[in-house]
């Protein structure tokens, strides 16, 4: 029987989704032949109230609940990095644990612990969302990502709607199952299109790589953010092929192997810091499943508060200085196609660790002038926008060091990734008991 690790990070009160997922993990234990690890990286003041949540998780057979706050985490890594005997300990610590908030980092968290459970696989669910419904029957996602995950994919065909992988890719391995999201964007900046769809395409291309043409920066923007659109969930439909990262989000994902040999950017107070290995899985050509159970996606209200407002706002910012580093490296990645894995099919490490170093090197001019039009844009937009606009005239040299930074710590924690993976498969999750002829692991 395998095991599989379903995962929700959360640093909110969701104790409707705390729910939800704990009636996937049944699910996927009730309908196919694995152990369900039900991973909760709580970072919330609703601990108690998620642990309340996770009641009827827990009397399920075959579904084990691991619900762990910052300090559990916090030991199971100290452990874990102890192991690898490094040269800065802490410094690893601080990346797999910041203070601030980091998508990629809480994910990581979660792979090292499914390795340490002992999956094979990572299934992750966002706080801020719900599951669709048709005919009182819930659409999890886990269905499809159980269907074909770790499959070769020649066998995966038999069980999908339709095939587009190329022949030459049918013997490797499904590493990635997913889909996206219905409901409102993925990102928070709807507002800026009511008030004005200048600015918001002024704003929204700079995700775009500095040498493309309007035409295709206007087409990226039409796109973004949006999802497949509102319509309900009424029937499945499944498509092997090299997944378009356009087309899935990391709330409603599952991974094989590719996550134990490469992790994800830890960089704090940036959205989208957390789908590289969906680039990844694509550049590789490896085979992935995209279906169409999305999942509905939510604005909590914090976000509409003053502090919640600069607190987004400033991750959206850092989201477009991050891409200066992250076209780059999607680009060559790209180019480098096959030659990403080695012999056995896995992803080179190495690789990405030597782009990711080369792209520090890069020349910040397209940064800075990506900080002139997101603040010319909020000074146009005024009120609280134009008040992000001048903290942001004010923080200028320190986000672009920040960002030419974070690259650098993603480079470091992939070269460290390997260790950091073997180290874990021998680590317990909880350390042992003290007694006689035992010690702490």
């Amino acid at each position: 029987m395998r095991r599989i690790c379903l995962t929700l990070p959360t640093n909110r009160t969701c104790p409707a989704m705390v729910t939800a997922i704990g009636e996937e993990a049944a699910y996927a234990a009730g309908h196919f032949d694995v152990e369900v690890h039900l991973l909760i990286l709580d970072s919330s003041d609703a601990f108690a109230e998620h642990a309340r949540a996770l009641g009827a998780a827990r009397e399920v057979p075959r579904v084990v609940v691991h619900h762990l706050g910052e300090a559990e985490q916090r030991d199971f890594l100290r452990r874990v990095i102890h192991r690898t005997d490094p040269t800065k300990p802490e410094l690893l610590l601080d990346l797999m644990l910041p203070a601030g908030l980091s998508y990629g980092a809480c994910t990581n968290r979660a792979f090292l612990i499914a390795v340490a459970l002992g999956c094979e696989s990572v299934h992750r669910r966002d706080s801020d969302s719900r599951y669709q419904v048709l005919r009182g029957e819930t659409a999890f996602p886990v269905h499809h990502e159980l269907m074909s995950l770790g499959r070769r994919a020649a066998d995966a065909a038999h069980d999908v709607g339709e095939t587009a992988l190329a022949p030459k890719d049918t013997h490797k391995r499904v590493a990635m199952v997913g889909a996206s999201f219905v409901g409102e964007p993925s990102v928070d900046i709807d507002e800026i299109r009511r008030l004005d769809p200048d600015v918001y395409y002024d704003v929204v291309s700079l995700w775009a790589p500095g040498d493309w043409s309007e035409e295709q920066k206007r087409a990226l923007v039409d796109e973004s953010f949006q999802g497949p659109g509102t319509g309900a969930f009424t029937g499945d439909r499944t498509t092997l092929a090299v997944v378009d990262p356009m087309r899935v989000d990391m709330c409603n994902i599952g991974f094989h192997q590719v996550h134990e040999r490469v992790p994800l950017p830890p960089a704090t107070d940036t959205i989208g810091s957390d789908y590289f290995l969906i680039h990844l899985v694509e550049a590789a050509a490896l085979p992935g499943v995209l279906h169409n159970r999305h999942i509905e996606n939510f604005h909590t209200g914090e976000r509409r508060t003053d502090p919640g407002f600069m607190a987004y706002q400033l991750r959206f910012a850092k989201f477009f200085l991050s891409m200066l580093y992250f076209n780059f490296l999607y680009a060559e990645m790209a180019e480098a196609g096959d030659s990403l894995l080695d012999a056995r099919g896995q992803v080179r490490a190495s690789v990405i660790a030597e782009l990711a170093r080369r792209s520090t090197l890069l020349d910040r001019a397209e940064n800075v002038r990506r900080l002139d039009t997101i603040e010319a844009a909020y000074r146009k937009l005024g009120g609280r926008y134009e008040t992000f606009a001048a903290l942001l005239a004010s923080r200028r040299e320190h986000l672009l060091d920040e960002a030419q930074s974070d690259i650098a710590d993603f480079a470091l924690l992939v070269e460290a990734w390997g260790s950091l993976v073997r180290a874990a498969r021998d680590t317990a999750l909880a350390p042992a008991p003290e007694g006689p002829g035992r010690r702490p692991r």
